[in-house]
């Protein structure tokens, strides 16, 4: 346990770093928008990119890592809408709290985490559940979100927005260009290669640093009070029951002979082991849904992910 401390407490140290320094105003907030812009826009897609184009193709299309990730997703958002939906929480906050349970943090924290912890050859089972979370479980969650008849516009309007956001989204964009790269075993001349690597080593701590900077600035803005029954249970659902649901249906998948390598169960576990995607809070406000429940569920399962991931990984590894 003690050797997966070593490595995972860098990581989460920076978003407490990013927290601390957006919380005591050493870094003011109208300056997080721009770290984030910097890490969406330029370092995490160089990132990926390089991890696309050195990753076997066979590895970013692999059917079996694709079904049991997403099958486990749609069942994390078929339970949690289920469980949590009352009177009090509709259509629209229901279907956002199921996002924030069966959406990893994998691009900002994931990717970089995963790959020190077990190598680059977790890259590819990464990448590849980046791009299921962003293009259905994200449309799925939206479509839900309309059902109660919230804000001004319908399901097909709503999903218009949300696949017009993915588009202008470079993340996708740079997933698939790496994955096009690997096919044709292209590489990038010298000087744009330096470039492309100086940028995506800036990735992993401006991410992380930027992440704990957006959660202070969550907690700072809401000032309305939440029942702590309508985030807790959904945060530890996040860290205990998503990695869990993934480890039984994948070690089920492999004993009926579907051909899921047991690495790519472990890295898998490990990424629904990670807290809740910080990004959810954005498309929570966008779609009018109660960002201070959404935010909450980030932060905690953010500062208890230092325990709980640091767990598995000692189970797991």
């Amino acid at each position: 346990m003690l050797s997966v401390l070593v490595v995972t407490f860098p990581f989460f140290a920076l978003v407490l770093c990013g927290y601390l320094a957006a919380r005591s105003g050493v870094l003011p907030q109208p300056a997080i928008p721009g770290l984030n812009a910097f890490v969406l826009y330029f370092a995490l897609p160089c990132m990926l990119y390089r991890f696309g184009a050195s990753t076997p193709i066979g590895q970013l299309l692999d059917p079996a890592v694709a079904g049991v990730y997403l099958l486990c997703a749609l069942v994390m958002v078929g339970g949690t809408v289920a469980l949590t939906r009352n009177a009090r929480i509709g259509w629209n906050d229901a279907a956002f709290g199921a996002l924030v349970a069966a959406f990893p943090n994998t691009g900002f924290m994931g990717v970089p985490l995963l790959v020190a912890l077990l190598g680059a050859q977790s890259a590819g089972p990464v990448i590849l559940t980046i791009v299921l979370d962003m293009v259905i479980t994200t449309s799925l969650c939206i479509a839900l979100s309309r059902l109660d008849g919230a804000g001004t516009h319908g399901v097909a309007v709503a999903l218009k927005s949300a696949l017009r956001g993915m588009a202008t989204n470079p993340m996708p964009w740079s997933i698939a260009l790496g994955a096009l790269a690997s096919a044709l075993q292209f590489t990038l001349p010298g000087p744009a290669d330096k470039t492309v690597a100086m940028l995506a080593d800036a990735a992993s701590p401006v991410a992380l640093f930027t992440i704990g900077a957006v959660l202070a600035r969550s907690q700072m803005n809401q000032h309305e009070r939440v029942l702590v029954r309508d985030y807790v249970p959904i945060a530890l659902a996040k860290l205990l029951l998503h990695p869990l649901l993934v480890w039984a249906v994948g070690t089920a998948a492999i004993a009926v002979g579907v051909p899921l390598a047991p690495f790519a169960l472990t890295v898998l576990v490990l990424l629904a082991a990670l807290p809740s995607a910080s990004n959810v809070s954005l498309l929570a406000e966008r779609f009018g849904a109660h960002n201070g429940r959404i935010a909450r569920i980030i932060l905690v399962s953010t500062a208890l992910a230092f325990l709980s991931f640091s767990g598995a990984v000692a189970l797991l590894t």
